[in-house]
């Protein structure tokens, strides 16, 4: 096998705990793959706070795997009522999707810069940019459907 294949199954994955990118074989995605840096798992089941706007960036514009952002706020119930169901999702959907939760009121410029007028609201981010969004709160079965009908893996 040549390099240029070796390289062309590999996949950029931003690390949950020290946001370093790393490399990742596609076929070791579900294998439980640590980061090269910080030793951590890559994946945990657990979604991931991006309360800043740069680990934001870092996040969905340098991973190849989807971003699936819940935009909620701690004052609202439904965000409140939906938060054990996207962690659910999480558990189900990684190692194929990142979930990530961003505080509107801890950011604001992000509610605003993605016009979140409603919350919670769920957008799926791929390669940088958004593919599809969700107003609404949903259960985890139905979190995971919509998530793998929006992008297939």
């Amino acid at each position: 096998m040549n390099s240029s294949a070796t390289v062309a199954t590999a996949l950029h994955v931003v690390c949950p705990h020290c946001h370093t990118t790393n490399r990742v074989q596609q076929a070791q995605m579900g294998q439980a793959p640590d980061c090269g840096q910080c030793k951590q798992p890559l994946f945990s089941g657990h979604s991931l706070a991006l309360d800043d706007v740069a680990l934001f960036e870092r996040h969905i514009g340098r991973s190849q795997v989807p971003v699936l952002v819940d935009f909620w706020a701690p004052w609202c119930g439904p965000c409140r009522m939906m938060a054990p169901a996207f962690e659910q999702a999480a558990q189900q959907l990684e190692p194929h999707f990142r979930l990530a939760k961003v505080n509107t009121e801890a950011v604001p410029a992000l509610g605003q810069r993605f016009q979140i007028r409603s919350i919670p609201t769920l957008a799926l981010f791929v390669g940088g940019r958004e593919v599809s969004r969700q107003p609404g709160a949903l259960g985890a079965a139905d979190i995971v459907r919509w998530a793998r009908q929006h992008h297939t893996v």
